[in-house]
């Protein structure tokens, strides 16, 4: 029967990989406020299924899991997208953006629907193949071929070809 980890074994990897998971969640949902909901729903869910984790060299990868997939079923719901507050309204100018600096990145992904963007971060940011991808969203493989190649699409209309990697539609 294999060793159960302790709760001190769970703070150590909390505290190890808080800041990977919650990249990864800004990057999936876009907002500081959300990807820290997101990564403390993902630790709660680790936690509470802490039993059937195996090792604590395993225990990043399972709770990166949970992270993806909390936030597939967020992007399933409904409302999820429907209103959020921004410190400008709509209708008044924002201000420029220097097209060298990283926040014209973050507008992009933040155009693209979730399930794009979510292909997009496991992907590329992740680095994950296309096969891990589609067992992380619960989806084909092909799904994960096509939105990506979607999403490429409209991030080098947005940002141009030159930040998008030569090659990228494909695996």
């Amino acid at each position: 029967m294999p060793r159960r980890l302790t709760d001190d074994e769970f703070a150590e990897l909390m505290h190890g990989c808080w800041a990977g998971l919650y990249r990864t969640a800004y990057l999936l949902v876009g907002d500081h406020a959300e990807a820290e909901d997101l990564v403390q729903t993902a630790l709660a869910k680790t936690y509470a299924s802490w039993h059937r984790v195996e090792s604590l060299e395993t225990a990043g990868g399972y709770a990166r899991t949970t992270l993806v997939n909390t936030a597939a079923s967020w992007f399933r719901k409904k409302g999820w997208r429907n209103e959020r507050p921004t410190a400008q309204l709509p209708e008044s100018p924002g201000p420029e953006v220097d097209a060298t600096e990283r926040p014209d990145l973050m507008t992009a992904l933040a155009g693209l629907p979730p399930g794009q963007r979510a292909v997009v971060v496991l992907r590329f940011y992740e680095d994950r193949s296309v096969a891990q991808v589609a067992h992380a969203l619960g989806v084909s493989e092909g799904t994960v071929k096509s939105q990506t190649s979607q999403a490429l699409a409209k991030l080098r209309t947005s940002l141009g070809d030159a930040v998008i990697p030569q090659g990228a539609d494909h695996d």
